[in-house]
């Protein structure tokens, strides 16, 4: 496949063909309309799927090839088994197609989670890649955990990562009455206090006054968050998730010794 000039691939499946007649031939008996997983959020016209890399192994398999196409670090694609894929789609009359997904590690002892991340070409600059960062955290508030993505993040990925943790922090201190900690700061948004210090910091929201550290933002600052308060973004609702944390025991995860 590496020299086919087009590749067909199934939107429902992700099962790739080499020529128009087998992906043709494919769509008459597939009878998938949605990622073969459990249907864990639904809101308006958007859903999130949760697939068990060891459960669809073929089809999370086939993500990750996917995936390769447009992440130049992208490396692991066989080994799917100690991943859990939370796939975003929008749902219409012919199914629900896929917009774009996150994994993470069933098991991580830094508490990651997020490993990769992929809003499909077609669309991106939509507010998507926010939604899936912003999802991830809502499983981390059901966990009662803080997390935080896979680190090291690339170029793109830590820009996108900083001016989410940056809006999400000025929106909350904006409506916050009284005084606030950053270990409460992590609380409330279960971010890690690391995060938090690196988005406050490349806000210049640090300073020392009367010995001790402050949380000031700056006019250019709230100017920024007048602008995106305005803006229509599209938003997690936490009360349309309806998902508890999976437990591994550990026979189920031997394959991670």
């Amino acid at each position: 496949y590496a020299y086919t000039p087009v590749l067909y691939i199934c939107e429902f499946c992700l099962c790739y063909y080499a020529n128009k007649t087998q992906y043709t031939r494919h769509r008459t008996k597939c009878t998938l309309q949605h990622p073969p997983g459990n249907e864990i959020y639904r809101k308006d016209d958007l859903s999130f799927f949760e697939i068990d890399g060891r459960r669809q192994r073929t089809y999370c398999r086939n993500l990750c090839l996917l995936s390769k196409c447009f992440l130049d670090h992208k490396t692991l694609y066989y080994d799917v088994d100690p991943f859990l894929f939370y796939i975003l789609t929008q749902r219409d009359e012919r199914g629900c197609h896929i917009i774009g997904y996150f994994s993470k590690e069933k098991e991580s002892a830094e508490n990651y989670n997020l490993a990769c991340i992929l809003t499909l070409p077609q669309y991106q600059r939509m507010g998507f890649g926010r939604v899936l960062m912003q999802f991830s955290y809502e499983l981390s508030k059901a966990e009662g955990k803080v997390g935080s993505p896979e680190k090291p993040l690339s170029d793109l990925g830590l820009l996108s990562y900083r001016t989410f943790w940056s809006e999400m922090l000025v929106d909350l201190l904006v409506g916050y009455d009284g005084e606030i900690s950053i270990d409460d700061l992590s609380q409330l948004t279960c971010f890690t206090v690391q995060d938090i210090m690196h988005a406050l910091f490349s806000l210049d929201a640090i300073r020392y006054y009367h010995g001790q550290h402050c949380i000031v933002l700056s006019e250019r600052v709230m100017e920024a968050h007048e602008r995106f308060a305005k803006k229509k973004l599209r938003k997690v609702d936490s009360s349309c998730l309806k998902w508890t944390p999976k437990v591994f025991t550990q026979a189920e995860l031997r394959y991670l010794q």
